[in-house]
């Protein structure tokens, strides 16, 4: 039942965030937010592309995909009907670590879209007709990726970094290995690795947590699956010894892309958060930070020109990417190279911490205006155990960084010297 509730804090904490552990090992999160009528769900299964096998690589995110094309119970028209009957939404799809679902409705249909869910991830058909509109799909996106230069440019870059390495590989896959897969693998993959153990699902708006609980149990709350493996265990990453280039040739392009870094952190190494307040400084504060105003800004040389920070459960990327004229690839490479070595020797000045940990801490809150922001916001905590107050300690953990640590993380991670470098473009011309 729905009924008017004093407007939650903004910020989520251990007083607001509900944690339940099913019988079968699932954890449900849940925050309510009677200010708006709608409830999101989002969460994550231990079925990613870790597990493909590299004859078939693809096989996680296109199992993902193909679950909500038809199950024992519906058809695929019968599943977009019954969403769009009621204006809700649902998706599911696979990355490096997990399979991940995202759905949005009223309140008053979450009971459905709960049904349509555990539908699709309990009794999937992989009717052949959909397994071949899905691959078809699936080639057509890969044909579209090497011919797009930002799309090989990251996949050269991972492949350089991550050499020997899981993460090394395309999550969805290659033409061959997706020609490879069959309607049994898609049968087999999930038969296997789609299970109730190491699944979190949160649930967040216009509904109390009993009832999130209750919905969730009655629908998932039977699942067993001893077939489910244990939890990939990730080779250690062995780093670059020296700078490392590499170029594709995509004839007819009039841009080129380049991709310079090395491995980063993980989420829950000490260097994370000083390394993002660098990595912001660095390329994204303001026009694109140090990066965008001397390669983009003062010197013209670069379409787009920045950089991010990637961490998750392994090591993460530290990159730095641009789109440049081919005749500027290398006058723009030096540039970078310039200010990267000038990072890693003098980390940032005390201004630049103070205005970037001012901006981190001034858009959490916005960050968490959303239902959608809150539920991943859950996930998050869950994922790495920040604990449930990690948000309301977010500010003191980011004013606590120092420059000293993020000159640390720059040395660590940035050495001028042990850099990846890809580009992708046409030919050779300025490089």
């Amino acid at each position: 039942m729905l009924h008017k509730q004093t407007p939650p804090s903004s910020l989520p904490g251990p007083e607001d965030i509900h944690r339940a552990v099913l019988p079968n090992g699932m954890v449900v999160l849940s925050r309510q937010n009677f200010n708006s009528p709608s409830v999101v769900i989002s969460g994550y299964l231990l079925a990613g592309s870790l597990f493909d096998p590299e004859q078939k690589l693809g096989l996680a995110d296109f199992t993902a995909s193909a679950l909500l094309r038809g199950s024992q119970e519906r058809n695929f028209q019968q599943i977009f009907e019954a969403l769009e009957s009621c204006g809700a939404s649902l998706s599911v799809g696979a990355g490096m670590q997990s399979a991940g679902f995202n759905g949005r409705c009223l309140a008053e249909d979450l009971p459905l879209l709960l049904d349509l869910f555990a539908d699709a991830i309990l009794r999937p058909d992989f009717p052949a007709g959909q397994v071949e509109k899905l691959r078809a799909q699936r080639l057509t996106g890969l044909a579209i990726r090497a011919q797009d230069t930002a799309d090989m440019a990251g996949l050269t870059f991972d492949k350089i970094i991550y050499e020997g390495h899981p993460y090394a590989r395309p999550e969805d896959g290659w033409p061959e290995t997706i020609r490879a897969i069959s309607r049994d693998d898609l049968a087999g993959f999930h038969r296997d690795h789609y299970g109730p153990r190491g699944m979190v699902i949160s649930i967040v708006g216009a509904v109390d947590a009993p009832q999130a609980l209750g919905e969730v149990a009655r629908v998932l709350g039977d699942w067993r699956n001893p077939r489910q493996p244990a939890d990939p265990v990730l080779p250690p990453l062995q780093p670059l010894v020296h700078e490392t280039s590499r170029r594709v040739v995509i004839p007819g392009k009039s841009q080129c892309d380049l991709v310079i870094g090395a491995a980063g952190p993980r989420r829950l190494d000490p260097e994370y958060f000083p390394a993002a307040l660098g990595n912001s400084a660095l390329g994204q504060f303001g026009m694109m930070g140090r990066i965008g105003e001397v390669v983009r800004e003062k010197a013209g040389l670069a379409y787009y020109a920045g950089s991010s920070l990637n961490a998750g459960i392994g090591p993460g990327s530290w990159e730095i990417s641009a789109g440049v004229n081919p005749s500027n690839v290398g006058k723009a490479i030096d540039l970078i190279r310039r200010e990267l070595r000038e990072f890693h020797h003098k980390g940032i000045t005390a201004d630049e911490l103070a205005d970037n940990q001012a901006n981190f801490i001034g858009r959490l809150p916005l960050s968490l205006e959303s239902n959608g922001g809150v539920a991943g916001a859950l996930l998050n905590i869950e994922r790495y155990g920040l604990g449930m107050d990690f948000y309301r300690r977010y500010p003191d953990l980011v004013r606590a960084v120092t420059t000293g640590q993020v000159r640390q993380a720059a040395r660590k991670f940035l050495d001028p010297e042990r850099l990846a470098l890809a580009v992708a473009g046409p030919g050779e011309a300025g490089s």
